[in-house]
């Protein structure tokens, strides 16, 4: 089983619930990975504390043109829909960082001029925190090729067992990389009307992508009941209530796990795998 943990705005507790959940799962004895996708700004390994065995480049194919063997005919330019190759005059521009890797332009060119170059846009760490797998991506600085490092991130998950996989915030194309083919969304929010706002974006994004999905309200207990009308008016299950615990940020400032430092959580985070069908 796949649960994808998500929010429709950064600082709702994504991490927080993520985290907190696939060491519950672990703990219980069941094969869990935790799967860090929010690869621009990764930091369940803050909480987790894993130990890293392993470090792999991830690298795409971008075009290499070869000027010597270039006819300048144009067809490589015509072909991109993304203006990351263009013919001009005699010359031809690459523009890497706009290139989809589709490899159209290395196809049509008669002349043969243009290779593959590989472009190394992050890395991907994988190691154990206790019983817990650990998977981590992380973007290399100045690039944008944020899907195609997530959906290198996702070919780590085991056939068996739970991937609970930290979904990088907001409802962009990274998030949409990061929750296609999971089991199961468990979108995380705060009652505010921020939290609603954006809240009400995920929603419609999961469910125009089909996929079965319930709340969890984080710091419940703080700004109105908006959220919980909007939910009962949609027909929206909330599987979750992190109450407003000042001891939780305490923990949270401190890098450490909610059910570390507050025991008498782990109970109702192994209530919310229950619910989700993930023990």
């Amino acid at each position: 089983m796949i649960v994808a943990v998500a929010s429709g705005k950064g600082g709702t507790g994504k991490t927080t619930v993520a985290t907190n959940l696939a060491k519950v799962c672990a703990a219980a004895g069941k094969p869990t990975q935790y799967l860090d996708c929010d690869v621009e700004e990764p930091n369940g390994d803050i909480f987790l504390k894993p130990q890293i065995d392993r470090r792999e480049e991830v690298t795409v194919e971008v075009p290499q043109v070869d000027a010597a063997r270039c006819i300048g005919c144009g067809r490589c330019g015509q072909i991109c829909q993304y203006s990351a190759i263009i013919c001009i005059g005699d010359q031809v521009l690459t523009f890497e960082q706009l290139c989809h890797s589709c490899g159209g332009c290395w196809l049509v060119c008669p002349a043969e001029a243009i290779k593959r170059k590989p472009l190394r846009i992050g890395e991907i760490e994988t190691g154990h925190a206790g019983p817990l797998a650990f998977v981590s991506g992380r973007l290399e600085i100045g690039h944008v090729r944020t899907p195609s490092l997530i959906r290198s991130v996702k070919r780590h998950v085991q056939s068996d067992g739970l991937a609970i996989v930290d979904v990088p915030p907001g409802t962009s194309c990274p998030v949409v990389a990061a929750i296609k083919g999971v089991d199961f969304v468990l979108l995380v929010t705060e009652p505010t009307p921020f939290g609603l706002n954006d809240l009400k974006l995920a929603v419609a994004l999961v469910r125009e992508m089909k996929l079965p999905f319930a709340v969890a309200i984080n710091r419940d207990g703080i700004g109105n009941d908006q959220t919980q009308a909007y939910c009962e008016g949609e027909g929206i299950e909330i599987v979750a209530r992190i109450p407003d615990d000042r001891r939780i940020a305490q923990a949270y400032s401190a890098g450490q796990m909610i059910v570390d430092a507050l025991p008498e959580y782990t109970e109702q985070f192994g209530d919310l795998a229950t619910r989700l069908g993930a023990l």
